[in-house]
């Protein structure tokens, strides 16, 4: 019983020591947090930049005085894709600097970056430059990450600017505006110069930069100048719109009238020259085919044997030792040879006239 009544007063005592070293410890432990390595940065977490400009990703450190191992910085690029590594580009590891692959144009801002200044330099930046930066920072046993995202846009192309539909008061007409370049999204503004604002029957399309005016008046006459921007710049163009009065339609009928006949008149008379043109080369034709046939000479009826004057010579008969040889009035003779058994004379050809001679 005395030694119950002696220790239940001491539990408390124990307790309390207990609680006030769990306080010092836990206070201790956020003494050394709140003075662990710090990496801070004064511009923005999103940059956006032109292409061709250059850049500074901030990147200042401060370590606290239980930071005593070895300075180690990197800059990487962060993967969309978290079960991807991130691309290293520049590093900084006891007082010399590492350039990697992907590192090029890329570059520390500070010539000492163990001095504080941590921050990553890009010379000329090209829409590849787009991505979400880290810049580690560690000293052990403190270590910091601070994450940044640079987007690079193309500045709008000077605009061109058109006038679709007539320029008639009365009727409908449109001003429209383009750029062929540049980075989304762009914005298209119509204003007049000089003339005033644009009256309020006129409406805009910001999106696709058109002015569509559906009654044209010289209200609306003048001249136009449309602004094409985004993130990053901007661009303009400008068109002078007229307002012409619309032509007498009695006399456009009339004037259309006067040169159709005036056309199909052209044509009748182009038609008759072929013609009579046709004509004429056949008649010529007629005639020279007639001049050929009365200057040349008829063929010969019959030809002229060579050996008569075109009479057929006598021929007698006479028998010579058993033969007959053939005797014609001019003298000449033939052999027997020259006919056959039955005492017929051999007819001869003539090749030039292809008559028997």
């Amino acid at each position: 019983m005395f030694r119950q009544s002696f220790t239940h007063p001491r539990t408390p005592s124990c307790w309390l020591c207990v609680l006030l070293l769990c306080d010092a410890a836990l206070w201790s432990t956020e003494l050394r947090c709140t003075e662990a390595m710090q990496v801070t940065s004064t511009g923005p977490r999103t940059i956006q930049k032109a292409e061709g400009e250059s850049v500074t990703l901030g990147c200042s450190y401060t370590p606290s005085p239980f930071d005593t191992g070895e300075l180690d910085i990197e800059w990487s690029v962060v993967s969309p894709d978290t079960t991807q590594k991130d691309q290293m580009l520049i590093s900084y590891t006891s007082g010399t600097k590492y350039l990697h692959d992907l590192a090029k144009g890329l570059s520390f801002a500070a010539g000492d970056p163990s001095a504080g200044d941590a921050s990553l330099s890009i010379a000329v930046l090209s829409p590849a430059h787009t991505a979400t930066y880290q810049c580690k920072v560690k000293k052990s046993p403190g270590v910091d990450t601070l994450k940044m995202s640079l987007v690079v846009m193309v500045k709008p192309s000077v605009p061109k600017c058109w006038v679709e539909g007539g320029e008639l008061v009365g009727e409908a007409a449109s001003l429209h505006c383009q750029s062929t370049e540049g980075s989304t999204p762009l914005k298209y503004t119509w204003r007049r110069e000089i003339a005033g604002p644009i009256p309020a029957a006129a409406t805009q399309n910001s999106a696709t930069g058109e002015l569509k005016i559906s009654n044209h008046s010289l209200s609306f006459a003048g001249i136009y100048i449309c602004e094409v921007n985004n993130a990053v710049g901007s661009e303009r163009c400008r068109i002078n719109l007229k307002a012409n009065k619309s032509p007498n339609r009695a006399a456009v009928i009339v004037g259309t009238t006067v040169g159709s006949l005036l056309l199909i008149f052209i044509l009748l008379v182009f038609i008759v020259l072929l013609c009579w043109k046709f004509n004429s080369r056949r008649r010529y034709e007629k005639e020279f085919s007639n001049e050929i046939r009365e200057d040349s000479a008829p063929p010969d009826s019959r030809p002229v044997s060579r050996r008569s004057t075109g009479q057929r010579p006598d021929v007698t008969y006479c028998p010579v030792d058993g033969a007959e040889v053939s005797s014609f009035s001019d003298g000449s003779q033939n052999s027997p040879s020259s006919f056959t058994h039955g005492h017929k004379p051999v007819i001869q050809y003539d090749s030039k006239y292809g008559y028997a001679v």
